[in-house]
């Protein structure tokens, strides 16, 4: 009998899977690339050892913990428990090759030997990615993180299982995100441009996820037949959704100013020199900006950083 009570057989048994990563491996840098900001509902962790994440899988809904030691151990609740758990490999690095990646700088290969545990992960889900994506592009960080808890707080679901009680939220899906009143994006603080954008991919959500399957150039190409989906965007998404090594961002208002930094001594590179300066990377690119940005070596901010106006104030 438990201490409730109860028979022990009659208490649920929820879906499990462990994983042994290599070592040394880091769960929580190698998934901190998912977070949308400090307070992301879809998002938690609980030090270096213990990953929450409340998603919408094609099966449905589903929050997975995962706690890291010499293996990983992970749980999930849920419709969706079980996708997860068949590709819990993929989502923490197992399909990654670090070994492929040869540094060409001190700095870089400094970053390599302190972060060898981080790899690149795969969700295999590409709208989790790309809304939120969306909703970072022209606005200040800051905006967009505010802008995706205000989304998944009205529109989503309560992550299921314990998630709930931890407050965390599953996105909307597709059919929820279109019918979104244009007066809500306002108080959510997303503009006519961005959520148009959001509105035009989750139509075709079936052609955006299926994009996971393909080669960078034909996912790129994919997201970007999509109005208001740019190079930008569809790196950034891809990144997470299949973990392509060389989805290189460009577009972004500081990465070119840090690699020019980091690996130039420059400061003021804009997008061509930095593609210049991570030549000697090509197939590797993204790699080489994660291992330059985890180094924290970055120019001097030449003015303080302007936000734009919350329109949900207007």
């Amino acid at each position: 009998m438990t201490a409730a009570g109860a028979p022990a057989s009659s208490l649920p048994v929820m879906p499990g899977r462990t994983w042994t990563p290599p070592d040394p491996y880091d769960l929580r840098r190698s998934l901190l690339v998912l977070r949308r900001g400090p307070y992301d509902p879809a998002f938690r962790a609980e030090g270096d050892r213990v990953v929450w994440r409340a998603t919408r899988t094609p099966q449905g809904p589903a929050t997975l913990r995962l706690v890291a030691g010499a293996s990983v151990e992970a749980t999930a609740w849920g419709p969706g428990a079980d996708w997860l758990l068949d590709r819990l490999p993929a989502l923490l690095g197992a399909e990654d090759d670090p070994d492929a990646f040869v540094p060409r700088h001190r700095l870089v290969a400094e970053a390599l030997r302190r972060h060898r545990g981080v790899r690149l992960i795969r969700t295999g889900l590409v709208l989790e990615s790309l809304i939120p994506s969306i909703l970072e592009q022209r606005v200040t960080t800051e905006d967009a993180y505010r802008s995706w808890r205000r989304l998944l707080k009205w529109f989503g679901e309560p992550a299921p299982g314990p998630g709930a009680g931890l407050g965390m939220f599953v996105m909307p899906d597709p059919g929820t995100f279109a019918r979104i009143p244009s007066w809500d994006w306002h108080r959510a603080g997303v503009d006519g441009k961005r959520s148009a954008a959001v509105v035009r991919a989750v139509r075709v959500a079936g052609r955006m996820e299926e994009a996971a399957a393909m080669a960078l150039p034909e996912a790129l190409a994919r997201l970007r037949a999509v109005p208001g989906i740019g190079p930008w965007t569809a790196a950034e998404t891809l990144q997470r959704a299949t973990g392509a090594p060389d989805a290189v961002t460009v577009g972004d208002l500081h990465l070119p100013r840090i690699v020019g930094y980091a690996l130039g001594g420059e400061d003021g590179a804009d997008d061509a020199r930095m593609l210049e300066l991570l030549a000697p990377y090509a197939g590797q690119r993204y790699r080489a900006t994660r291992l330059v940005l985890l180094t924290g070596v970055a120019p001097a901010r030449r003015a303080p950083r302007q936000r734009h106006a919350n329109i949900a104030r207007l």
